[in-house]
């Protein structure tokens, strides 16, 4: 019988314990030790060489030198997985406070099987790549330090949601993803074969976030939306990572954009203390999220009234005829909110009820509009949240008005039947936060591995 040795291994050592050791005086200039990594980026000096190593957060510097170390640098490429038998030599311009000179190096993956069809190590070369090589190549190009900078932040975002929620006491659950019909009427849905039987794939896990507060009050599911939409833009994708939330015995909606406020309070200073080295990649060095102390709002007809008095003309007149605010509209509310509440977000509340799904909650003073809002992010929509309706005769009519069948929705009004509390609640799109927060000019680079209206793979 043999007994599982669950003690981490520390013979190889990762270069973040290497720092820390070295930041706490814990060993020093001439100290040996022994890394991993993978060979980012190699720049033959004559005589000596660069060797650029990446790890899993940082890439670090080491220096191969001719006569003193063992190996052959030529017998190496990069991409190829290393350990390193490394000596600490103390250098003040690099970030590490050292660079690592190499005694000796071997393979710990198979050669490399061909140049690399991008490279990867090169940042300025990564940056002009145009958008279909960059996808095309999303396999090698995610080991990019800018790019995994990126896959960082979105794993910040996540984390802080699901820390921010766990504290306020919701509970985190699953929803299902084949359905039998839509939770927003069944537009823009992937329609699949299930045994035999109709179905689709989840546009939303609204009706089942709905059902849990029923049963814990406070709810929250991370999970992937699937939407059907032909359209392609900069700031749609066909699948993404939904944030969702539900909560009951709420006094209004505006119990919601607290907590919201609230929320992205605490995603900005998670990212601000555990991922600055990401955020600066994209924002500057220092550069940190504002600690917002103000969150404006507007009613949605009062912005459409202001922005068609600082647009005259047709624009202007043209807004205030659509439902719904327009990409430039957003903008301009976003720049708005900064000029005069130095404030990256605004809340644009009780939308018009034809642009509001069947559950939304109209306005009782005055039903045209509804009990809703979005939140818009450095001038570009980051979630939609709003108060549901919570009496089973007020959503049956409503579904009645807008020529739903309800026996497609049975289990939903169910709900209504037997008791539920008023509620309401927010969804985000997680790649939507990302792009925004850095800047990020295609929503399909905000996203490991997208999908479009034309790209399966990889």
């Amino acid at each position: 019988m043999e007994f599982l040795d669950i003690y981490k291994k520390s013979e190889i050592y990762d270069i973040e314990r290497i720092v820390e050791m070295f930041n706490n005086n814990e060993i020093t200039d001439g100290a040996e030790f022994k890394i991993k990594g993978a060979l980012h980026r190699i720049k033959d000096m004559g005589g000596f060489s660069f060797v650029n190593v990446r790890s899993s957060k940082l890439v670090f510097q080491c220096v191969w030198e001719e006569g003193y170390s063992k190996c052959d640098l030529s017998d190496f490429s990069v991409e190829e997985c290393v350990y390193i038998d490394g000596v600490i030599v103390t250098e003040e311009r690099s970030r590490l406070g050292f660079d690592v000179r190499i005694k000796d190096m071997v393979r710990i993956s198979g050669r490399a099987a061909a140049p690399l069809p991008v490279e990867v190590g090169n940042d300025k070369k990564i940056d002009r790549l145009n958008l279909h090589t960059m996808l095309d190549n999303r396999v090698l190009t995610i080991r990019n330090p800018k790019v995994r900078a990126m896959l960082r932040i979105t794993d910040g975002v996540m984390f802080a949601f699901r820390d921010f929620l766990r504290k306020e006491g919701f509970t985190e659950f699953v929803a299902p993803k084949f359905v039998e019909a839509g939770a927003e009427g069944g537009a823009d849905m992937f329609k699949v074969d299930y045994f035999g039987k109709k179905a689709y794939l989840n546009q939303s896990p609204q009706m089942y976030k709905q059902f849990m507060v029923g049963s814990v009050v406070k709810a929250y599911t991370v999970s992937p939306v699937f939407r059907a939409e032909k359209y392609s833009t900069n700031r749609h994708i066909n699948e993404f990572q939904g944030l969702d939330l539900e909560m009951g015995f709420i006094e209004s909606f505006y119990d919601l954009m607290s907590l919201e406020a609230r929320m992205f309070k605490h995603i900005f200073n998670i990212l601000n203390e555990e991922y600055a080295p990401e955020l600066e990649m994209f924002l500057g060095e220092g550069a940190k999220l504002p600690n917002i102390e103000q969150f404006p709002v507007i009613r949605f007809d009062e912005a459409k009234k202001m922005y068609a008095e600082a647009h005259s003309g047709g624009i202007g007149k043209q807004a205030l005829k659509e439902p719904d605010l327009s990409p430039d509209e957003e903008k301009w509310l976003g720049e708005y909110a900064k000029k005069y509440y130095d404030s990256p977000v605004i809340f644009v509340t009780h939308y018009p009820s034809v642009k509001r799904p069947f559950y939304t909650m109209d306005d009782p003073e005055n039903p045209k509009y509804t009990l809703s809002y979005d939140m818009l992010l450095n001038g570009m929509e980051a979630s939609t949240g709003g108060q549901r309706i919570h009496d089973y005769e007020t959503q049956v009519e409503k579904m009645q008005k807008r020529g739903m069948d309800i026996s497609d929705f049975e289990d939903y009004l169910t709900m209504h039947k037997y008791g539920m509390p008023p509620h309401g609640g927010l969804g985000l799109g997680l790649e939507r936060i990302v792009q925004n927060i850095l800047g990020i000019p295609n929503i399909k680079l905000a996203t490991a591995f997208p999908r479009d209206r034309d790209r399966l793979r990889p």
